[in-house]
């Protein structure tokens, strides 16, 4: 999970500069950047289908295989196709990570799978830090972002080894004793459907927002990167805790109260300037923080037939969500570029144009306007799930309650 997180990070701390190095426009560095999310979801469903017959340790071992071929293909890539197939390969090896690891927490962890998804995903959070924290550092002191991509071989060579000497177990679904037919049909009940839907709304809130804030801020203010630091760090404290957070407020609950709160946060990152944006990215990192594990954790409590396949579908639909919507917001951002441009300029141009000059301070401005304008056309998004997690909340409430009245009180012998 560290280097799938560090993928991230580093991509993110990094994106802003590969436009600039091999002259990508917006849409290009978009593409680029929801590759990562179209291998991802390829890779997790795939391999939460094979997962109970090959088991997780191949998985394994073949996302380290993609995350090398991946990270050196990013090292020495010559422009856009290269960059497009490395990223490709660091998203199918990130999708097929997931697609062993979540069903293997869940097996390990029968009675706690919730807490238990929380603390394995606080690594991707935590891998987001210390990735811009050394794209932070290394920018300093002059590291090129070669060198800053080539730092992820070092926890994929160690994974790969650690893995080699384990023993895996058989995943929870194949313990039970639940056949593959019974497994595909949980995954058309009303409940699992609705979720997969849901799961499109946090992705996109959390991992779109997370991918592009130095592109959309950098011009705001001038440690965007580091506003990504404090989102994430604040995630990782976040679900270390998720123990009595989910216990107390349930896992509905707890996506009903994270939607709320990750709403206020995008409101003052898109609507805010100077110290408010540090608030804004810290209110975020708390809305967003418990999303992605605790839409997974409910699905494999909630829906326990749906097995490693279900748990893998739900990763797989908010990744394929997240790699549309950066595809058509970076062709989005280019329309709002040129709209602030005078008539018929070209916004490769303006990219092209020398720091300093009157056409470089015209095209700052007008990414100073637009990227807010970005991150509020998303609020959209999780001002609906507040609502749809609302109804759930209540809906569950309900269930609960009407399980309870249907399990007879234990009888009373005097």
């Amino acid at each position: 999970m560290l280097v799938t997180s560090l993928s991230f990070g580093i991509r993110a701390g990094i994106l802003g500069r590969l436009g600039t190095e091999f002259n990508l426009n917006a849409e290009q560095l978009g593409t680029i950047a929801a590759t990562a999310f179209w291998g991802f979801p390829l890779a997790i469903v795939i391999g939460g289908m094979v997962v109970d017959i090959i088991g997780m340790k191949k998985l394994l071992v073949a996302a380290g295989v993609f995350h090398l071929i991946g990270i050196l293909l990013t090292v020495f890539a010559s422009g856009y196709w290269t960059l497009f197939i490395s990223t490709l390969c660091v998203g199918i090896a990130n999708g097929t990570v997931e697609a062993a690891c979540n069903p293997l927490v869940a097996t390990i962890y029968k009675d706690n799978k919730t807490t238990k998804l929380n603390h394995f995903h606080l690594w991707f959070p935590g891998g987001i830090v210390i990735g811009t924290l050394l794209v932070f550092l290394f920018d300093k002191i002059g590291i090129g972002w070669q060198v800053q991509v080539g730092v992820m071989l070092i926890p994929t060579l160690l994974y790969i080894f650690l893995f080699s000497k384990l023993e895996f177990p058989v995943t929870e679904r194949v313990s039970s004793g639940v056949s593959t037919g019974e497994m595909y049909s949980a995954l058309l009940t009303p409940l699992f459907i609705i979720m997969i839907v849901l799961m499109f709304g946090t992705a996109i809130t959390e991992l779109f927002t997370g991918q592009w804030i130095d592109v959309l801020l950098k011009n705001v203010t001038d440690n965007a990167i580091l506003l990504l630091t404090i989102e994430t760090g604040v995630m990782v404290l976040g679900r270390a805790f998720a123990e009595p957070v989910v216990h107390k407020f349930s896992p509905a609950g707890v996506l009903f109260i994270s939607a709320i709160v990750a709403a206020i946060g995008l409101y003052l990152l898109g609507s805010t300037t100077g110290n408010m944006l540090f608030v804004g990215a810290l209110v975020f990192g708390i809305g967003v923080c418990y999303f992605w594990p605790t839409m997974i954790g409910f699905v494999a409590e909630n829906l326990p037939r749906t097995g490693a396949v279900g748990m893998n579908l739900m990763g797989g639909a908010g990744m394929f969500a997240v790699s549309l919507y950066m595809i058509f917001m970076g062709g989005y951002y280019d329309k709002l570029l040129a709209a602030k441009l005078p008539a018929g300029s070209s916004v490769a141009d303006y990219n092209a144009a020398p720091p300093g000059s009157d056409m470089a301070n015209a095209l700052n401005e007008a990414k100073k306007a637009a990227g807010p304008e970005i991150i509020n056309a998303t609020l959209t998004i999780p001002l609906i799930l507040i609502v749809a997690f609302g109804i759930l909340f209540f809906y569950m409430k309900k269930k609960r309650k009407e399980t309870n009245l249907e399990i007879p009180a234990p009888s009373v012998i005097n």
